[in-house]
């Protein structure tokens, strides 16, 4: 064997062994759970949801301040869709069943009930703390740490979502109800 052919078969083996050793990219930890923002005013729950369970919705189980100036619960006044301005902020949806891009965050949007509008995210789980992203026109972005909290405080809504004691999702996120079989008869003798 020559020394060229000799170099080009260690250069050959030596690519091998390392395709063979370099990391495989690890999917992105899941960032289900419950976790306080970093202002400290809201709890949000953040699951899976879609048909498939691929993507992450989010919902606002907790708030510091829930009720208005009268006692009464804060409800969405500012929602553009008109039937949703008289649901309960506390209980509402407002992460929009985020995807997973390329580069293993998810992204999507958020909606804001202050002031009824909603704004780009990406979300990633980040050691024990979860990463949000927002941006306004995809130019002015600025990111939060959320904390994981595993107790529930007073007022927080603690049933599954949908449940009467959980958080609602929005008609679109809803789980589709289970078909049911048709119902069989018998043959009279």
């Amino acid at each position: 064997m020559t020394l060229v052919s000799r170099i080009v078969v260690r250069t050959a083996l030596a690519i091998c062994q390392m395709a063979l050793v370099s990391p495989v990219a690890a999917a992105p930890a899941d960032p289900s759970g419950t976790w306080l923002t970093e202002d400290g005013r809201a709890r949000i729950r953040v699951e899976r949801c879609g048909s498939k369970q691929e993507q992450i919705c989010g919902y606002i189980v907790w708030a510091k301040e829930p009720n208005d100036a009268n006692g009464q619960p804060l409800k969405d006044l500012n929602n553009p869709d008109k039937t949703k301005q008289f649901r309960p902020v506390l209980g509402h949806q407002l992460i929009m069943g985020l995807k997973l891009n390329p580069a293993g965050r998810f992204e999507g949007q958020i909606y804001n009930a202050e002031n009824g509008k909603s704004y780009e995210i990406s979300l990633w789980r980040e050691a024990i703390d979860l990463k949000v992203k927002g941006c306004m026109m995809s130019i002015f972005c600025a990111t939060q740490t959320w904390t994981q909290t595993t107790n529930a405080v007073p007022g927080q809504l603690v049933g599954m979502t949908g449940d009467p004691n959980g958080p609602k999702a929005d008609k679109e996120w809803m789980q589709k109800a289970q078909a049911k079989p048709p119902a069989t008869t018998r043959a009279s003798k």
